[in-house]
């Protein structure tokens, strides 16, 4: 429970505390991951029924990732303002609307129209969660926003054969609505119960220097090089994942991996299919656990390991992937390597900018994720330049090695002279938490 003392007064935190806050969040976060990770799972069907082309259906992907990501800052701005509950009602809503109208669309347009509306309403949960993370855990930020982030991917992988499953069964339309307006009612419901901290901005325990510390307004934020540093690290350790993960059927073709048969933990099963298995799984592994890490020895610290192993894997892969054994290995090394960033940075912007504008702050952080998907392409054009991967994975490889010297050279000592003056500067407050 946690109790403030305003004069006379207490404030009472809601029922379960600081955790079933974090469980709500997870649960949220695993209701909207289809939106992103089922997708591809209704493209053929779509296609098969209403012929309208691969290329043109994927355009709604590409809107939904467009709006999920770039309006996640103003969404956060409204928690901020507001309190988590509001928006998470709306964004539950949005997304139920969304696959509902999918369920019915019978034009590109209204297709289209259902993505801008599952985006919004995507982009207010996930930003609203792991705002609300980073505000109840001031003390343990990198565990808490990597157990909300590993939520996206949990609810992908319980649901993905359910889901195929009716799609066989009952037509895709009929498995939109369902789970569309499943998967909302369960936001819906537990939108209620979030809330904000009695006061953002509190350690566990005794008032400590997490909580005797100035707190940052976006725009101030956006007005520091620290700022800029994380935001441009971000984007290039981004960039570099997605394009390994957006080709990784393109680069086993090309290796001629795609059936070729791999034995391992108990099972056989054609290369791409295990990579692309691992994927999910070191995905949602990765986030809580270097988060936990980052919360031990430090933010910059874990990013120099992490990035280095991406460096390493991404390396390891172009000298010796072409062996479809190390090629899922590797691959899953590549992805464990690269999926703490959206648990790191969240953490490492609260930690540096404060909890009271957290959601909006760490929204603005994630646009990298956009801008890092608008450089994917890139991939592309070397492979046509130069015929081969290589340049690919050297460049990835390179981004990453670069990455990690600006975390340990650059960003950590800019970031410890930045918190000590903001510490040095902030009123005191007094607060007591306990779990």
């Amino acid at each position: 429970m946690v109790r403030e003392m305003h004069g006379n007064t207490a404030q009472v935190a809601p029922w379960g505390g600081r955790w079933m806050q974090l469980a709500i969040g997870i649960v949220c976060m695993s209701m909207i991951a289809n939106l992103q990770y089922g997708w591809t799972l209704f493209v053929e069907p779509i296609d098969d029924k209403h012929g309208w082309g691969r290329t043109a259906i994927q355009v709604a992907f590409t809107i939904f990732i467009v709006t999920e990501t770039w309006l996640v800052p103003v969404e956060g701005w409204f928690v901020d303002k507001f309190g988590p509950r509001i928006v998470v009602v709306v964004g539950g809503v949005l997304c139920a609307l969304s696959w509902a109208l999918n369920a019915v669309a019978d034009s590109l347009t209204l297709l289209y129209l259902a993505a801008v509306i599952g985006g919004i309403g995507a982009g207010g949960v996930y930003g609203t969660c792991v705002g609300n993370a980073l505000k109840w855990f001031p003390d343990r930020r990198g565990l808490a926003a990597g157990l909300t982030a590993a939520g996206f991917g949990a609810g992908s992988a319980l649901t993905v054969v359910p889901i195929a499953t009716m799609i066989e069964t009952s037509g895709f339309e009929q498995t939109f609505m369902v789970f569309g307006l499943g998967q909302g009612l369960v936001i819906l419901v537990l939108a209620w119960f979030l809330a904000d901290p009695p006061m953002s901005g509190y350690a566990r325990g005794t008032a400590t220097a997490a909580a005797e510390r100035r707190h940052f307004t976006p725009q101030e934020m956006l007005r520091t090089p620290v700022f800029w540093i994380m935001y441009a690290m971000f984007t290039m350790v981004a960039a570099g994942g997605l394009m390994v993960t957006a080709q990784l059927g393109p680069i086993a073709a090309d290796m001629g991996l795609v059936d070729a048969p791999v034995s391992m933990l108990g099972l056989t099963l054609p290369a791409l299919t295990f990579a692309l298995s691992i994927d999910r799984v070191m995905n949602g592994i990765t986030r809580p656990f270097f988060g936990w890490v980052s919360d031990h020895i430090g933010r910059e610290n874990t990013m120099f390991i992490a990035f280095a192993i991406e460096a390493a894997g991404v390396m390891a892969l172009s000298a010796y992937g072409a062996d479809p054994l190390a090629f899922v290995i590797l691959t899953g090394l590549v992805f464990f390597a690269w999926g703490e960033i959206f648990s790191l940075f969240p953490a490492c912007c609260g930690d540096t900018f404060g909890s009271r504008f957290a959601a909006t702050n760490a929204g603005l952080l994630y646009t990298a994720k956009g801008t890092a998907a608008l450089l994917v392409p890139i991939g592309n054009l070397m492979v046509e330049a130069t015929g081969s991967w290589q340049t690919v994975f050297y460049s990835v490889a390179i981004v990453n090695a670069l990455a990690a010297f600006l975390a340990l050279f650059v960003l950590k000592p800019r970031r410890a002279r930045y918190i000590a003056a903001a510490t040095g500067t902030a009123p005191r407050l007094t607060t007591r938490l306990a779990d």
